[in-house]
Order: structure tokens, then C-alpha cells, then sequence
């Protein structure tokens, strides 16, 4: 899951607990007595999510799928698919979401950790979370992390099979979203 779905599963928390959901993958290490006790809930949170989704054995099969040159950075390429389709569900392509307000908000008015700290502002101004609802965005996006990485854009040659996937990986969404929602989702409070 990306920064979309895991704002989703937290937005029934506070905004730090929310904030600590979307930076989390800028934080390292298992201590985290550095931040507020609710970021640091979220960050925990964050990180329960990704554990449960990669143990899932509908992402497994999804892997399994994935061209085998590529497969080592294929769960990369899951994590926007997922987000993805927790927009066309949210129908982010439609209408603004008060969720992503809230999230770009937060974002804008809170320093992100350093690893994150470049990438959040183009986040916001380039409105990401919107722009997933649209597949043709979130393989661009997938091809873009690719470029960051050393050596030849791995991700960038997974773009060809998440089209040609494009139904399988719908419906190993709509079996996994439940499930992480029914474990993780945090409830209004």
C-alpha cells in the first residue's frame, strides 16, 4: 500500500496519527522516542500495514505473476497499483476528496523526515492522490520511483505487465482491500 491507502486506514485517527501514517517510510529504525506518541502510533500502524499486505497471499500470487527479471521490485509497483485502486473506489477521478485535503494539509505544514522531505511538496502541488485514479498517472508514477533507483529502471520494465494484468490485478484488489480494511482500519474516533 501507498500514501493514499494507508491514509485511508488511519483517517479515523488523529492528524498525527495521520501524519505518522504518511511519513513512515521516511522513518527508520525500530526507535522512535523522537516523535510524538500518536506519530509515532501511526508510523507502528503504517508499518503493520505493509507487514500484513506483503504476507498476504494474494500479494504472493500477484508476485508470482510478475515477470521474473522484474519480480524483485515488483511489490514496488503493487504498492501504487494498490493506491490506484483505492482511488477509482474512492472516486478520486470525480470529485476532491476532504481526505486528501486533510492529508496535503498536514503535509504541507509539518517538515517531513529527510528521506521524504524533497518529495512531498511536488506530492502535494502535483496533487498524487488524486491523480492515481488514473492508471496511466500511477504507471508513470511507478516508471518515475524507477529512475531513483541504481542501475536500469526495473520498475520502469514492470509497466508493460501491470497493463496487460490490469484485471488480475483488480481483482486481487477487491479480495485484499476487505481483508486489510477488516485488520487494520481504524475506526472513527
Amino acid at each position: 500500500m501507498n500514501f493514499l491507502a494507508h491514509a485511508w486506514l488511519a483517517r479515523g485517527g488523529s492528524d498525527d496519527f495521520l501524519y505518522g501514517n504518511l511519513i513512515a517510510d521516511g522513518v527508520k529504525g525500530a526507535d522512535l522516542s523522537a516523535w510524538p506518541a500518536a506519530v509515532a502510533a501511526g508510523i507502528r500502524h503504517h508499518r503493520r500495514v505493509d507487514a500484513f499486505v506483503d504476507a498476504h497471499p494474494v500479494v504472493a500470487d500477484a508476485l508470482a505473476r510478475a515477470p521474473r527479471e522484474q519480480r524483485r521490485y515488483a511489490g514496488i509497483a503493487l504498492d501504487l497499483v494498490w493506491d490506484h485502486f483505492v482511488a477509482r473506489r474512492l472516486e478520486l477521478d470525480r470529485e476532491e476528496s476532504a481526505l486528501v485535503k486533510r492529508c496535503y494539509c498536514l503535509l504541507a505544514d509539518r517538515p517531513a523526515p529527510d528521506r521524504l522531505a524533497a518529495m512531498m511538496p511536488v506530492l502535494v502541488e502535483q496533487d498524487w492522490l488524486h491523480g492515481y485514479a488514473d492508471f496511466a498517472f500511477t504507471c508513470r508514477a511507478v516508471a518515475r520511483i524507477g529512475r531513483r533507483l541504481s542501475g536500469p529502471n526495473r520498475l520502469a520494465e514492470l509497466v508493460p505487465w501491470l497493463e496487460a494484468d490490469y484485471a488480475n490485478l483488480a481483482a486481487d484488489f477487491r479480495c485484499l482491500w476487505p481483508a486489510v480494511k477488516a485488520a487494520l482500519e481504524v475506526p472513527d474516533r
